[in-house]
């Protein structure tokens, strides 16, 4: 079957957050595009659609409960897919990646303990440490040759702080595009284990990737599945965040029953019937066949960048669909440029103040064609303005 990513679907109207969320400068208005925050506007894969529709059909939508073909999607999908061998007793069903990385370090630490991470990485990270009254330990990444590194000597003195508890890992990594290699994901784990820091791993974005790049799951590597706790959700990859379901898999029992414990403490421990069926119907053949085509379609919309977007780098894009833009040269504050493209050009991108870093902003490609080819005329035309000023 063949999908048609170019339809235009309107959402405005919707209570959709990308499209009716009033913008933090000026009045906003029906001219705008979003090309922000990270979801798509590209309809779900039918199989979705269907089991969800025969699900409203049945009428009444009670407290549900995760059956047995839950668990056995999960662990086929990671271990056909990505070679992820994981069992059943591995994981915590919970509402989002979010609450999931909350309910983690509240488990696992105590307010005053030291959380790593890696800047520019994603905004959420941020609150979820301070929230659980953590301290903030940067080893920001390395941008060089129009892409990002680990810096693994700074990693190293970050880890061996007897106050560092936890390493947040963003794999694949938003906003900096990078699909970590094995050997990379190796390294991390030899400098982890040998501090006694336990690896995190966000892997949300992990079924959209480039053509070329591979995704490779943390735990999946020798050595890195002790020690570590993994998060992941078809949310991203699937388009269906605000069906609410995540995993966070470990194969550690005690970290289970203490995340377990957080979990309802945080009362995040239901979840709706919507996001279970989903994610099964994601997460079957039907569903593959719609991501394959989907990041076919998503490396075009990366190439519909490149082509027309000039004069300010693009980083080497390998997995998400969130391009990061040097815009360094034009030496303004990046909340400056997302607030003139807004006011001025009608397109709304994120600042990369919001991960960490100055200088950059993040555009969402997971849109149809002809949208993003709008609005990279317009951030062209605003960021030629800016130069020139």
């Amino acid at each position: 079957m063949t999908y048609d990513f170019d339809r235009i679907t309107p959402r405005r109207g919707t209570n959709a957050y990308k499209w009716d969320a009033r913008p933090p400068f000026g009045e906003g208005g029906d001219d705008i595009i979003p090309l922000w925050v990270a979801d798509m506007d590209f309809q779900v894969a039918p199989c979705i659609t269907d089991v969800l529709r025969r699900r409203v059909d049945h009428g009444i939508f009670g407290y549900t409960q995760v059956p047995d073909s839950y668990y056995e999607a999960v662990i086929r999908w990671f271990g056909t897919r990505h070679g992820w061998k994981i069992e059943r007793d591995w994981i915590l069903y919970t509402s989002g990646v979010i609450p999931a990385l909350s309910a983690v370090i509240k488990a696992l630490t105590v307010p005053g303990d030291k959380v790593i991470l890696q800047t520019p990485v994603y905004n959420c990270f941020f609150s979820s440490v301070r929230n659980n009254g953590c301290q903030m330990a940067d080893s920001p990444l390395i941008h060089e040759n129009g892409t990002y590194r680990f810096d693994f000597e700074d990693l190293e003195r970050q880890c061996a702080d007897p106050a560092a508890k936890l390493l947040l890992l963003c794999n694949p990594h938003n906003p900096a595009g990078r699909v970590w290699t094995p050997e990379e994901l190796m390294q991390v784990g030899a400098i982890a284990r040998r501090h006694g820091v336990i690896v995190v791993s966000d892997e949300i974005h992990c079924e959209i990737v480039m053509p070329g790049y591979r995704y490779t799951p943390y735990a999946s590597l020798p050595g890195n599945r002790e020690g570590s706790i993994t998060l992941c959700s078809p949310s991203k990859s699937f388009n269906i965040a605000g069906l609410q379901i995540a995993n966070i898999v470990t194969d550690n029992p005690d970290w289970r029953r203490r995340i377990d414990r957080a979990i309802n403490i945080n009362e995040v421990c239901d979840v709706n019937p919507f996001g279970v069926i989903a994610l099964q119907a994601a997460y079957s053949d039907e569903g593959a066949d719609w991501l394959e085509q989907l990041n076919r379609y998503l490396a075009g919309n990366l190439d519909c960048l490149l082509r027309n977007l000039s004069g300010f780098p693009v980083c080497k894009l390998e997995g998400t669909y969130l391009a990061w833009v040097d815009c360094r040269s034009l030496g303004i504050p990046s909340e400056t440029i997302e607030e003139n493209l807004l006011r001025e050009e009608k397109v709304w991108v994120n600042a990369g103040t919001m991960y960490g870093t100055e200088g950059f902003i993040r555009i969402n490609l997971a849109c149809p064609r002809s949208l993003l080819t709008e609005g990279i005329a317009r951030i062209q035309k605003g960021l030629n303005r800016l130069q020139t000023h």
